[in-house]
């Protein structure tokens, strides 16, 4: 890979946050779990999803780069961040990259549901 698509793909992410990323992947939540066992290996719709990955100076649950899109697993701490969260969102908003939030009780429960809200976002794009 070229050092510009490296780039591109991570946002310039700093080599502290790629690391932070890679830390990440070796712990799951069970709802984390849940939706990365429909999204690995292009399962949904042929999509490529990285799971924990760098933008910039995020982490993102999962991206999809073909299609610009971070879709985040809210557990119940982001009931008492939903500030930082918005202006998270807007920032990678700014780079192009759309978000998409799912809470942990929507992916437990009804998994096929953010599925068919991911594809159809995903035929948006």
């Amino acid at each position: 890979m070229s050092q510009e698509n490296f780039d591109n793909l991570f946002y310039g992410a700093s080599a502290k946050i790629r690391q932070r990323a890679k830390d990440l992947r070796k712990e799951f939540t069970g709802a984390e779990k849940i939706l990365w066992n429909k999204l690995r290996n292009r399962q949904l719709n042929g999509l490529k999803f990285r799971r924990q990955h760098p933008i910039d100076i995020f982490i993102a649950d999962f991206y999809c780069h073909e299609k610009k899109l971070v879709i985040e697993v809210d557990g119940k701490i982001h009931d008492f961040q939903k500030e930082y969260d918005r202006g998270r969102t807007a920032e990678l908003n700014n780079l192009g990259v759309k978000v998409l939030r799912f809470t942990n009780e929507e992916v437990q429960k009804n998994i096929q549901k953010v599925c068919k809200t991911i594809l159809e976002i995903c035929d948006k794009l």
